[in-house]
């Protein structure tokens, strides 16, 4: 067969992603300050696009239909927790019996309180929160930091000022745990002194409050509150220096080198469970950055007299972006040049294809936080005992998108409502399925029942997570022993002998 060039035509189809579609779905992903922050580049870069008037001082007030603003804006009727409510039946779609007074300290979920739909809430998408109170810059500042601590406390100790310029500096390396990050070498290096004094300036530093501070690891931090409790003797020492042995849970072997029988070595376990591994974490770190939210949501009675709810994008931190046709008209007409002409082209085309972009992006955050505030109303009408199980794939089946749409639109945002500021992800919670098998509750939910029985325990019956298993078991949920102890430590709690530990420790003082 001979061989020679031919010319071959072939139909085929391929998912190209132009540069508008990458921009378009990183849009999605961003938060609304991102958003504005993006705005302002485009501003910059695009002499058409400019900023249209500010948004209305009321974050709720009605927006005429046909208007852009009518974008940012949706209601969402009641569902059938609602008619619960009304009824008096609240209690049968509770799948937790939790007291209201003992969940979620850090964030007013108002679990079991009822959200009371004829109550004004027109200054949602205000700055104060109605002038009482502290201000939210206020609350970020109120904690006195680990460095404020100990720099208050090393003046008094001694007048040399070398001495007290080397801790100083030391203070200032010191991690939120309270370890050292530089070594002493660095530290003399950088501060021109001896071995010696920053040998000195260390010991100073390691005698201050909180004990184990200034420690620049875990055996030297753990060896400082041995030391100071006055238990640091040869034996102790040994199962300092060990403690990769405890870790690894060779207890005969670590026994062998402490020279100790069980009852003693018992003891000293013990005793190091007491110690802290970051004492420094007592103390508040730097302030917090407030997180300002991108979603607004309140409750509404809507004409018909059925309570819903109002979703609304904030528009404090979303700008209204026009293009201004007039100035593009009076350019093309002043340019005689066919490239300027094309240029101006390009940035109206570009103008116009932001605005579309931003608009798009308007309406699938509401449409996906619509479905939200659907799923979960029990949360946002009682508080977290009403948390249900909800995954990626439910939201987006039922708003007939893709998952990943979902997800870009559900990260780096936060949803604010009657309850607090609450980040998107957090209403996507994986499901523990109750005793008789056919309904399942939220993990948040359970995390709020293991908090609720070990914040009302005995101090002198404190629970086991056995014991804890068997109580959430009569609630009807049948959890094993691991679940429980992974859903205890995720909240912060310790187990039943720390806490024990801690519960004679606040008796005693």
């Amino acid at each position: 067969m001979a061989l020679g060039p031919r010319l071959d035509l072939r139909q085929s189809q391929s998912l190209v992603m132009t540069p508008q579609l990458q921009q378009a779905i990183k849009l999605l992903a961003l938060s609304n300050l991102e958003v504005e922050a993006f705005i302002g580049e485009a501003l910059d870069a695009n002499p058409l696009l400019e900023l249209g008037e500010g948004a209305p001082d009321g974050a709720f007030e009605a927006v005429p239909e046909g208007e852009p603003e009518a974008l940012r804006r949706t209601h969402l009727e009641s569902s059938p927790v609602d008619q619960l409510v009304s009824e008096g039946r609240a209690a049968d779609d509770r799948p937790l019996d939790i007291d209201a007074s003992t969940l979620d300290r850090d964030r007013d979920t108002g679990d079991g309180a009822r959200i009371d739909f004829t109550e004004s809430l027109g200054d949602f998408g205000g700055s104060g929160g109605g002038g009482e109170g502290p201000d939210i810059d206020e609350r970020g500042g109120a904690g006195e930091t680990l460095a404020q601590h100990l720099h208050a406390q090393i003046g008094a100790l001694t007048s040399d000022p070398a001495l007290l310029f080397a801790g100083r500096w030391l203070i200032d390396q010191i991690d939120e745990a309270g370890y050292l990050t530089s070594s002493l070498d660095e530290a003399g290096q950088a501060l021109g002194l001896p071995a010696a004094a920053m040998q000195a300036a260390l010991g100073l530093v390691q005698s201050l409050d909180p004990t184990g501070v200034g420690a620049r690891s875990l055996a030297e931090c753990i060896a400082l509150q041995a030391r100071e409790a006055d238990r640091y003797d040869p034996c102790m020492a040994r199962l300092i220096e060990n403690l990769d042995l405890l870790a690894r849970g060779e207890l005969a072997r670590l026994k062998r080198l402490c020279h100790v029988d069980d009852e003693d070595f018992a003891d000293m376990l013990r005793e190091l469970r007491g110690y802290d591994p970051k004492p420094g974490l007592r103390f508040g770190s730097a302030p917090a950055e407030a997180v300002v939210p991108d979603i607004l949501v309140r409750a509404v009675i809507g004409d018909d007299g059925a309570p819903g709810w109002d979703i609304a994008l904030n528009p404090a931190t979303l700008p209204r972006l026009v293009v201004n046709r007039r100035y593009y008209v009076e350019m093309r007409h002043a340019c005689m040049a066919k490239d300027a002409k094309a240029w101006l082209g390009e940035r109206l085309a570009d103008a116009n294809w932001l605005l579309k972009a931003l608009d798009q992006r308007q309406k699938t955050i509401l449409k996906v936080s619509a479905e939200i505030v659907n799923q979960q109303e029990g949360f946002f009408q009682l508080g977290v005992a009403h948390l249900k199980p909800l995954t990626l794939r439910t939201v987006a089946e039922a708003i007939s998108m893709h998952e990943s749409t979902v997800s870009r639109v559900t990260s780096n945002k936060y949803l604010h409502c009657a309850r607090g500021t609450f980040e998107l992800k957090y209403f996507f919670t994986s499901g523990v399925a109750s005793s008789d098998g056919e309904s399942s509750v939220s993990a948040e939910a359970v995390k709020a029942a293991i908090r609720q029985l070990i914040d009302a325990e005995d101090p002198k019956a404190v629970l086991s997570d056995d014991a804890l298993v068997d109580l959430l078991r009569t609630r009807g949920f049948d959890l094993a022993r691991r679940t429980v102890a992974k859903y205890r430590e995720a909240i912060g709690l310790g187990s039943s002998v720390q806490r024990r530990r801690q519960k004679a420790l606040a008796g005693v003082r």
